[in-house]
């Protein structure tokens, strides 16, 4: 017999540009095998009066055997749909934090690989209003597709990198169909699965000015 309870956890998050008086915010969320103090990096060159929030997934392992390097990972096909709940209310308590110790005015939201499908369930199911959404190298959550129309940030992005080693040619436009279909404007790009900083910040001034 299977059985469960809650118990709390202490959750990591890295931040960079915490001014005191920091009005704007953007929430990064890393892909699988990935730790935040490492991730956050990739973000150089985003304007200093943002602050840039990093949080980290729930899950951390080693990323092979059992020592060594390790990563961090958001949910897996084992109790998956508590794992998702679980990220949707500890994410809405850290932007609870957040704006208690901040006068944040607006929330940016990014999602890269595995941390792109967390952050469209957060979009969708959280708390905080995003006023731009980016998503990199991400598989729209297939349980959200019916609750697609329920994303209703000012600005939505799709980056896609034409080298990317898990998405073939096919597939990727497949995803770039799907995203442009539901309002989200296209960044494709020569590279990899990879945040590629002068793409981003290509975008993300562009929309910042606005």
């Amino acid at each position: 017999m299977e059985l469960s309870f809650n118990f709390s956890k202490t959750f990591r998050f890295e931040l960079i540009n915490n001014h005191a008086k920091a009005e704007t915010v953007l929430y990064v969320l890393h892909g699988y095998g990935q730790l935040v103090k490492y991730f956050i990096r990739k973000f150089g060159g985003i304007p200093d009066d943002i602050m840039i929030v990093a949080p980290e997934g729930m899950h951390r392992f080693y990323l092979k055997g059992a020592s060594g390097r390790v990563g961090a990972s958001w949910m897996t096909k084992e109790l998956r749909e508590t794992d998702i709940q679980d990220n949707i209310d500890w994410l809405n308590a850290l932007d609870e934090k957040i704006s208690s110790e901040y006068p944040i005015k607006r929330r940016y939201l990014l999602g890269f690989s595995q941390g792109g499908s967390t952050a469209i369930r957060w979009a969708i199911h959280g708390k905080p209003k995003f006023e731009a959404l980016f998503i990199w190298a991400s598989d729209f959550p297939p349980e959200e597709k019916v609750n697609a129309h329920l994303l209703s940030c000012d600005e939505q992005h799709f980056f896609m990198g034409s080298n990317d080693e898990f998405f073939d040619e096919l597939r990727q436009k497949e995803l770039i169909t799907y995203y442009e279909n539901i309002g989200f404007k296209i960044s494709a790009y020569l590279g990899t699965h990879d945040i590629q900083n002068e793409t981003l910040l290509k975008v993300f001034n562009r929309v910042h000015k606005n």
